[in-house]
């Protein structure tokens, strides 16, 4: 069974997804980290640039939105749909501004100054430039996103194989009818998570997109320009479309006001996970129940250590993340493979949760402790494979290479939960290390010298950390008097905190 816990604060929403009493999934969203792609605004052209065949239209924002011909809905076609529509599956849309231009109508001839539109957000704003717009709405739902203005039924490429892909058009086909005289069904694209989902859940996903678009049209015909109509669910409503399930036992959030929300939402929007809403009224903060400050402490750190004595070592970087797999204190099978083989079992199931805890994609490699047995291989990979199972997230797994490697890929959801939290350290610059105080000694011993043959200060002045200097004078000593004879010239020492033990100045004076 599940339990949800939703920490709210007006800065910053936390939810921790808690089964069996351990932390399988955390989640964070910043208030003043939120974008507006996928936001919906009522926008009045300002100004039609026929030479970059574009229009600048204001939303409201602190500066005029951008949108180019290609992103122009005409005669229910939009030109840049064409090309990324069955790509596009949570709202996000391809950047190129229309390549060649052949066969796209002037945009003179589609907008004109002073004209009200529906438009989407398909970019931030970057620096001096503005928000790249798009009147091709699409929003996304949990299983579906929904093309109000299309009338196609598309399927993620990354889906099974062409006859499952015609498979669930076929049923997207029947399940996306409308009533005779009910206006236009409005198209869908199935995205990566749909590939298994049942009829109700498909239904449920339809009928909350339109109701949705509904609320959103209502808005649009009664607001002025620069109106936001629709903006994507905050995390806690997320919560309710998206992590909620059958499994979930209770969703407890801290807040009376985003609890009401909460319910209201639901009410509207996700029947099924009204009941499990509860407001948590306890005088303990609610993320202590399971010590999850504790566990999000855990998260960020490189090492992990297992109940046998094992431990694992994750490393992040740009291209990848590697997960080395130790025995650590480990002694307590009969022989040496059978350590090894139930450090590696243990290893496989930890691995799946910290992947889910710490939110990593992209390519994933596990050294996993060398087997000799191959029943033992298989074995760990079943393992793990079982237990990656637990995850929503689109994942591939290869059997072990030649070295012995575990290969993986994880879809990129959302950042990691390092990323969101941590910024590289400022004394190192995320390389994890630092030169020792010698090296510093002799960076500084190599730099007066070169300054000696350039320039004829009366003093050179060293200013260091408090370790450099105690160097200097102590260990140091012999090679800095060295120097000072050789060049002919005083060298005294300053010991001043500079923020890294890397830093110095050598002053002239």
């Amino acid at each position: 069974m599940q339990d949800i816990l939703i920490n709210w604060a007006p800065q910053e929403t936390r939810v921790a997804i808690v089964e069996n009493g351990a932390v399988q999934e955390l989640h964070v969203e910043r208030a003043l980290e939120r974008g507006l792609v996928g936001n919906i605004y009522t926008g009045r052209v300002a100004r039609v640039l026929p030479g970059m065949q574009s229009a600048f239209v204001d939303i409201g924002l602190e500066r005029a939105a951008f949108l180019h011909v290609a992103d122009v809905q005409v005669n229910g076609v939009t030109p840049r749909s064409a090309m990324s529509a069955a790509a596009r599956t949570a709202g996000a849309r391809s950047d190129h501004a229309g390549g060649g231009n052949t066969g796209l109508p002037p945009i003179e001839r589609v907008v004109f100054e002073g004209q009200t539109l529906t438009v989407q957000v398909i970019k931030d704003p970057i620096g001096t430039k503005g928000a790249r717009l798009s009147t091709q709405i699409s929003i996304a739902g949990r299983l579906l996103v929904f093309l109000p203005h299309d009338d196609h039924i598309g399927i993620s490429q990354k889906i099974g194989s062409h006859e499952l892909r015609e498979q669930l058009r076929a049923r997207m086909t029947v399940l996306a009818q409308v009533p005779e005289g009910a206006g236009p069904p409005g198209g869908f694209i199935l995205r990566t998570n749909a590939e298994e989902a049942t009829d109700d859940e498909l239904s449920e996903d339809i009928r909350y997109l339109r109701k949705t678009w509904a609320a959103v049209r209502e808005k649009s015909y009664k607001s002025p320009p620069g109106t936001l109509l629709h903006q994507d669910l905050s995390l806690a409503e997320r919560v309710l479309r998206d992590l909620a399930h059958e499994g979930t036992q209770a969703i407890r959030i801290d807040s009376r006001l985003q609890y009401e929300h909460l319910a209201a939402f639901g009410l509207a929007f996700t029947p099924s996970a009204v009941s499990k809403l509860e407001h948590y009224k306890g005088e303990r903060p609610i993320f202590d129940l399971y010590n999850i400050d504790e566990e999000i402490a855990r998260a960020l750190s490189r090492r992990v250590d297992l109940k046998s004595g094992g431990y694992l070592i994750i490393d992040q970087t740009e291209a990848l993340t590697t997960i080395d797999v130790n025995t650590g204190g480990f002694v307590g099978a009969r022989n040496f493979d059978d350590t090894i083989f139930k450090t590696n079992l243990e290893a496989g199931s930890a691995i799946a949760r910290q992947l889910r805890l710490r939110n990593l994609g992209g390519i994933i490699i596990i050294d996993f402790i060398d087997m000799a047995r191959e029943d033992h291989q298989a074995a760990v990979l079943a393992e793990l494979r079982k237990q990656l199972q637990r995850d929503r997230t689109r994942i591939t797994v290869s059997g072990f290479t030649q070295l012995g490697l575990v290969e993986m890929t994880r879809k990129r959801t959302r950042e990691s939960l390092a990323h969101m939290l941590c910024e590289p350290c400022p004394t190192c610059q995320g390389m994890g290390q630092v030169k020792t105080a010698r090296s510093v000694c002799y960076d500084i011993l190599r730099e007066i010298l070169r300054e000696a043959r350039q320039f004829n200060p009366k003093e050179f002045r060293i200013v260091a950390s408090a370790a450099v200097v105690e160097m200097l004078l102590d260990e140091e000593s012999q090679h800095l008097a060295g120097l000072s004879d050789f060049i002919g010239k005083p060298i005294s020492l300053q010991a001043e905190p500079l923020g890294s033990p890397e830093a110095y100045d050598i002053v002239l004076m």
